[in-house]
C-alpha cells in the first residue's frame, strides 16, 4: 500500500468512508411566554389567578415539582444522586450506563448546583405614596438543577436537565452518532464504531440517508415523548392555556469523517495541514471558510491554535462564537467538526426550525476548510499551463499581455488578488488598485483607474478572475486561486531565498545551501572536463 505524500493526496485517496452527521447537540427547552418579565407577570396574575405579582406565589410549583421528582426516583427504583463539585458528569453517566441493563429508560438522576438566570421579587417605593409594593425582576442565583441520564430507543443516550426554579428552564443534550448507531442497528445494517462515529459500513449510501434524515421534527418528538414520561412542572392546565416547551439551538456540533486507510494517512495530513496553516484562522482566511466577509467591525478573536493531547495534535479555528476543530480521532479518521455557539453569528434565529439551514453552514464550512488546506499543498501546474501563463494570449478577437511570473508586478499583482481570498461579493476596481499600489510602495493615486482596467482584464482573459455578472465587482475563479497559490509562494519561497543563498556575493561562506550548490558546481565542472578529454 503506497504512503500519501500530500494533504491533497490524503483526501483525494486514501478515504475509504465518509459521512456528514449532526454530533453533540445542546438545546434550549424553555416556556416562550416566560422569558419576559411582562409573561411572568402575566402568568401569576391572570393566569393562576394571584392578586399580589411576586415569585412566593409560584413557590408550591417548585415544592411540588421538587417533590414529584423525588417520588419518581423513588417509584421506579432510579438512583437520584448529588454531583460533586467539579465531577465530570458524562464520564460518571458513561460508566452509570454500563449496568444499565433496559433498552429505555432513566439511567439515573443527578442533582447539581448551578448558576441560572431567575426571577426575584423585590420591594420599590412609589415616591408620591411612599408606600412599597413587590416587584419582580430578572436576576441570577445558584439553584439546584435536576439531569435525567435517560437511554431512548431511537437516539440512545440523552440527558435532560430541568431547573427547580421558575420559570423552569431545561437543556436538552443529544448525540447524533448515538441516533445514528441506533438507526443501523433497526435497519439490520451491519456497522464498526468508532467512539462517537462509525468507522466502517456496507451500505455508505443508506448511512448517509439515515444521518440526512435526523429532522427538527424528530428531535422535537424525542423531547415530547420524554415530557409525558418525566415530571416537569407545568400541569394540564398550563399546558391547555399555551404554556408550553418549545426548543432552540444553543450549541450543534456538525462533523465530517473520513476514515482512513492507514494511520500513518493521518499523520501525514496533520504534519502538512499544522505546518502550512498556522494562519488560516486570520480573517482573510476565515471569510473564505464561512463564506462571510470579515471587516473592522466583525467581532473577533480570530485564531488558530494546535493544541496537542499527549501525542495527537488537533487544529481549533475561531470565527465570532463558531469554532472549527480537525484533528486524528482514534488514529483511524479525520474529523472535521464545526460548532456553532450562536446562530446569530450568521444571522439565523435560534429556534430549531432553522437546523437545515445550520447543518448547511456547517457543512459547507468543514467542506471549506478541506479545500483550503487542499489548495494550498496540491497547486502543482502543468508546463503548458504555466507558459501560457507567461505568454500573451488571445480570447477571440481580444488580445492580453502575458504575466510573467518573475515580473515584480505582476507578484504584486497576484499578492494583492490573495488578499480577497473569494469574498462573497467579490472585489472592485477600487479594492484592487489600493492593496496592489500599497505592494508595489507607492500611493493610491499614482495609479490611474485605466491602467487597473488593464490589469483586470489581462487577469479576465488568462482566466485568473472572472466578472460577476451584472456588476463591476470580479472574483478568483478556482484555477487562478491554484495559479496564485503556486506562483507566489514558488518566487517567495523558493526562487528569492534560493538565490539569496547560491549567489557568492549574496550568501554568506559558510550558507549550508551555497555549500551543497558549490559541491555541485565543482562536481559538474569535474565532469564536463572529464568527457572532454575522454572525447
Amino acid at each position: 500500500m503506497s504512503v500519501a505524500q500530500s494533504v491533497a493526496e490524503v483526501l483525494r485517496k486514501h478515504v475509504v468512508l465518509e459521512v456528514e452527521s449532526i454530533d453533540r447537540t445542546y438545546l434550549n427547552v424553555y416556556v416562550p411566554q416566560l422569558q419576559a418579565v411582562e409573561g411572568t407577570l402575566k402568568f401569576i396574575r391572570i393566569h393562576r389567578g394571584h392578586k399580589v405579582a411576586s415569585t412566593r406565589m409560584v413557590e408550591p410549583i417548585t415544592r411540588q415539582f421538587v417533590g414529584s421528582i423525588e417520588r419518581f426516583a423513588k417509584d421506579n427504583s432510579i438512583p437520584l444522586l448529588t454531583f460533586e463539585k467539579g465531577q465530570r458528569k458524562d464520564d460518571f453517566a458513561k460508566q452509570q450506563r454500563k449496568t444499565f441493563q433496559k433498552a429505555e429508560g432513566v439511567v439515573f438522576i443527578g442533582k447539581a448546583q448551578e448558576k441560572c438566570r431567575v426571577y426575584r421579587t423585590e420591594k420599590r417605593r412609589n415616591p408620591q405614596t411612599k408606600r412599597t409594593y413587590p416587584w419582580i425582576v430578572k436576576s441570577t442565583a445558584l439553584v439546584n438543577h435536576y439531569y435525567f441520564y435517560c437511554i431512548d430507543e431511537d437516539f440512545g443516550p440523552f440527558f435532560l436537565k430541568f431547573c427547580s426554579y421558575f420559570p423552569y428552564n431545561a437543556k436538552l443534550c443529544f448525540n447524533g452518532h448515538e441516533y445514528l448507531k441506533r438507526q443501523l442497528e433497526q435497519k439490520g445494517i451491519a456497522y464498526q464504531a468508532l467512539e462517537n462515529g462509525i468507522l466502517s459500513c456496507p451500505d455508505p449510501h443508506q448511512l448517509q440517508l439515515l444521518c440526512d434524515r435526523l429532522s427538527e421534527g424528530k428531535i422535537d418528538a424525542l423531547l415530547r415523548k420524554w415530557l409525558r414520561r418525566l415530571p416537569h412542572p407545568f400541569a394540564t392546565q398550563d399546558r391547555q392555556a399555551g404554556y408550553r416547551y418549545q426548543l432552540s439551538v444553543l450549541q450543534i456540533e456538525l462533523a465530517l469523517t473520513q476514515v482512513l486507510d492507514q494511520p500513518v494517512s493521518g499523520r501525514i495530513f496533520f504534519e502538512e495541514v499544522i505546518r502550512e496553516n498556522l494562519d488560516i484562522g486570520r480573517p482573510k482566511q476565515v471569510q473564505l471558510i464561512f463564506d462571510r466577509r470579515v471587516t473592522k467591525a466583525t467581532p473577533g478573536p480570530f485564531r488558530t491554535r494546535v493544541i496537542t493531547d499527549g501525542v495527537v495534535p488537533s487544529l481549533h479555528i475561531d470565527y465570532k462564537g463558531t469554532r472549527i476543530k480537525q484533528y486524528h480521532k482514534e488514529g483511524r479518521a479525520l474529523r472535521t467538526e464545526t460548532t456553532i455557539n450562536n446562530t446569530y453569528d450568521f444571522y439565523i434565529g435560534k429556534n430549531l426550525r432553522n437546523l437545515p439551514a445550520l447543518r448547511h453552514i456547517g457543512f459547507q464550512a468543514n467542506r471549506r476548510l478541506l479545500q483550503v488546506q487542499r489548495i494550498s499543498h496540491d497547486c502543482i501546474l502543468a508546463e503548458e499551463a504555466f507558459q501560457n501563463i507567461n505568454r500573451p494570449i488571445q480570447v477571440a478577437s481580444q488580445r492580453a499581455s502575458a504575466l510573467r511570473f518573475a515580473d515584480p508586478q505582476v507578484q504584486a499583482l497576484w499578492r494583492a488578488l490573495l488578499l480577497f481570498q473569494l469574498l462573497p461579493a467579490g472585489f472592485s476596481n477600487r479594492d484592487l488598485r489600493q492593496h496592489f499600489a500599497s505592494l508595489l510602495g507607492q500611493p493610491a493615486h499614482t495609479l490611474s483607474q485605466g491602467q487597473m482596467t488593464y490589469h483586470l482584464r489581462r487577469l479576465r482573459l488568462h482566466g485568473i478572475i472572472e466578472r460577476i455578472p451584472q456588476t463591476h465587482r470580479y472574483r478568483i475563479t478556482h484555477p487562478g486561486l491554484r495559479t496564485l497559490w503556486f506562483c507566489t509562494r514558488t518566487y517567495s519561497r523558493i526562487l528569492r531565498p534560493g538565490l539569496a543563498s547560491v549567489l557568492p556575493e549574496l550568501s554568506p561562506p559558510n550558507s549550508s545551501l551555497r555549500r551543497s550548490f558549490d559541491k555541485l558546481d565543482q562536481e559538474v565542472t569535474a565532469w564536463i572536463q572529464h568527457a572532454k578529454l575522454a572525447a
